[in-house]
């Protein structure tokens, strides 16, 4: 393997997210192998010899910090980005102690995790350029954020939001329409 190969692991249960996710960095050079569930993560982690990894914290079946854990215990660790749309102090200081490079909070863009794989404790993150947000930005952090907060129950988050169920489904589709293709990864 050459000095400059880049061998990703990205562990997210969201097939789309997935997709998205290892599509991004394919065309970035990265050679890119996924995994939905824990215990598939920790059988590619055990094969193969990542130099970088992208784990969401919440998955379906098992959590992303016993894949951190695996991960930060190989002999020549990689880079490890947690991403999570459940961010909290107590796991992003659990995250950091298994192994974990950095700590990102969804949706974070490729170039966002791609800056934080070259984070190292005890060092600065490096500055990462923050994208003017306009009112659909807002409105959608918003939607996600409450979507998050009712635990992706689409009526419950229809009634916080102040608004109807078809039109939150709606938004809901136009932006996954709108974002097949581009690099933002969001939960």
């Amino acid at each position: 393997m050459s000095e400059d190969h880049r061998c990703l692991l990205v562990v997210e249960d969201d097939p789309h997210l997935a997709e998205t996710l290892a599509a991004a960095f394919a065309r970035r050079g990265y050679e890119v192998h996924a995994a939905t569930r824990e215990e598939a993560a920790i059988g590619l982690a055990q094969r193969y010899a990542f130099t970088h990894a992208i784990v969401d914290l919440k998955l379906a079946e098992g959590s992303g910090l016993g894949v951190v854990k695996v991960l930060g215990e190989k002999e020549d660790p990689p880079a490890i980005v947690v991403l999570t749309g459940f961010a909290s102090i107590s796991t992003a200081v659990e995250a950091i102690k298994l192994g974990a490079t950095q700590y990102l909070a969804k949706p974070a863009t490729a170039r966002e995790i791609e800056t934080a794989f070259g984070h190292r404790a005890g060092m600065a993150m490096p500055e990462i350029e923050a994208p003017q947000v306009g009112v659909k930005a807002q409105e959608w952090e918003l939607i996600q954020r409450t979507l998050a907060e009712t635990g992706f129950n689409i009526s419950e988050t229809a009634r916080r939001l102040g608004m109807h169920r078809r039109t939150l489904a709606r938004k809901l589709a136009a932006h996954r329409a709108a974002a097949e293709g581009q690099e933002t990864v969001e939960e």
